[in-house]
């Protein structure tokens, strides 16, 4: 019997185990996409408890809580901090085969060298021990990133951000690329109450008269302009799903003065002015060399009694069947037809598009860079970053495409203890490698495979990314 989450956890072969320690090990972070504060960054912030910084805002866990009949107040309502760690901790027994009870050990291992279970038990000691060290040096939201060996990290940002904080950053003597990430939804979520209002916004913070769809362009292209100056090198969209529902300019642009006067539009009004929307940002990026993500089968909100209580990102969105591969083809074409497809990112929250994802990107591969594959599947994220869905997205890629060329993990995480995660996906990865090794599938090729291993871990989405 195996030690509990001892230095080879999930490393089941020789090969495996030599790839982590020598390899993907000690190898640096390039997050890429992460929802960290730019402001907690800067102003270096420092957490009173464990609770604080582990369970404010990770509504994974308070999934779980509430499934093992934790009551909301020791969640997200009034507790004090240390009866809403006793509280995770009383559910943690139960986690077995769960990522959440894999990463919540890694994470007391890594930075509070913590290496004994959290049980009910020991819940009192662990809290008093975790509380007396972030009160130490290495435990503030600088250090942290500094200790987890992070390169670069991408937040995320809306397009009227001042992006003051990341300015802050800059002008710093702290040593990691911290690049604000473009993230447009609301600007092309067109059929919500907000639209009108926000896109008000837009145009004061940019300074441009939104009268028509071509003063909103004109908008975000100014703000695309800021964030470039501040360092940005990649998009992101999270949505439910693709539209793909073209119309002509001036039909976009009566849809979208229509809206903006007050008129409720159907489904297929809305879908083409975010189709006419997507095509100008694709191009946009395009001629500014950023990267382009599509974060696609998520539902959110779906428990209308618990969002009017608790709001947004507490832990009741899902995962989505809507996907259309069909229109993502035919979006990605178009662009691909006027030379103006960018690097993409494409991911889905449904494990079940993986091998259509693999498919679908090669058919708009072209070299950039060092032999980087200009179109990615993204990796397992949200619901799938646990074991089987990390080892199901390689081997579909590994299947359909290049896997060495994958750009690899990021973090998708408010938490600054989270670089657990790319720990967790080194260790399956070189578990997946090494596996293929061992079954004679690939050569023991030392130096090869160590490449590997650095590729995938960072120098590809160093490469790719430009950070």
């Amino acid at each position: 019997m195996k030690k509990f989450m001892d230095d080879d956890f999930l490393l089941r072969t020789q090969a495996a185990r030599d790839l982590y320690h020598e390899a993907a090990e000690n190898a640096p972070i390039i997050d890429y996409h992460c929802h960290l504060s730019a402001q907690e960054i800067a102003q270096d912030r420092r957490f009173k408890s464990i609770t604080e910084v582990w369970l404010g805002g990770d509504h994974y866990k308070w999934r779980l809580m509430r499934a093992d009949g934790i009551e909301e107040n020791r969640i997200t309502g009034g507790a004090d901090d240390k009866d809403k760690f006793r509280a995770w901790a009383s559910v943690m027994p139960r986690l077995i085969g769960s990522p959440l009870y894999h990463w919540s050990h890694l994470e007391l291992k890594k930075y509070f060298g913590i290496d004994s279970p959290l049980t009910p038990a020991t819940a009192g000691l662990i809290y008093d021990r975790c509380e007396a060290m972030l009160h130490t040096e290495g435990f503030s939201a600088q250090q942290l990133i500094l200790r987890s060996n992070v390169k670069a990290l991408c937040t995320t940002d809306d397009p009227i951000d001042d992006l003051y904080w990341h300015g802050v950053i800059r002008e710093s003597d702290f040593p990691v690329q911290v690049l604000p990430a473009w993230r447009p939804d609301r600007a092309l979520a067109i059929g919500k109450e907000d639209f009108a209002p926000y896109i008000h916004k837009l145009g004061e913070v940019s300074g441009v008269d939104v009268d028509g769809l071509d003063g909103l362009k004109k908008a975000l292209t100014v703000r695309m302009d800021h964030f470039a100056a501040m360092g940005c090198v990649l998009s992101d969209h999270g949505m439910d799903a693709l539209p793909w529902e073209p119309v002509s300019g001036e039909e976009a642009n009566r849809i979208f003065r229509a809206r903006m006067d007050g008129a409720k539009l159907n489904k297929k009004e809305e879908d083409a002015f975010t189709t006419a929307l997507l095509l100008f940002l694709g191009a946009e990026y395009h001629r500014r060399g950023w990267v382009m993500q599509l974060h696609m089968g998520v539902t959110r909100n779906r428990n209308s009694r618990a969002f009017a209580a608790l709001g947004p990102d507490t832990g009741f969105d899902g995962i989505s069947d809507q996907i259309s591969i069909h229109n993502i083809y035919s979006f990605l074409d178009a662009l691909d037809k006027e030379e103006q497809l960018p690097k993409t990112i494409l991911y889905s929250l449904n494990p079940q598009d993986n091998a259509a994802l693999d498919v679908l990107i090669a058919a708009f591969q072209r070299p950039v860079g060092e032999h980087i594959a200009k179109m990615q599947h993204g990796s397992a994220w949200w619901f799938n970053d646990h074991q089987d869905g990390m080892r199901a997205q390689l081997s579909s890629l590994a299947a359909e495409g290049v896997l060495g060329n994958f750009v690899g993990m990021l973090t998708d995480s408010r938490s600054f203890l989270s670089y657990a995660r790319h720990d967790y996906f080194r260790r399956i990865l070189c578990d997946y490698l090494g596996g293929l090794v061992e079954n004679g599938e690939y050569p023991a090729d030392r130096e090869t495979l160590l490449g590997l291993v650095e590729d995938i871990c960072w120098r590809n989405a160093s490469r790719y990314f430009g950070i």
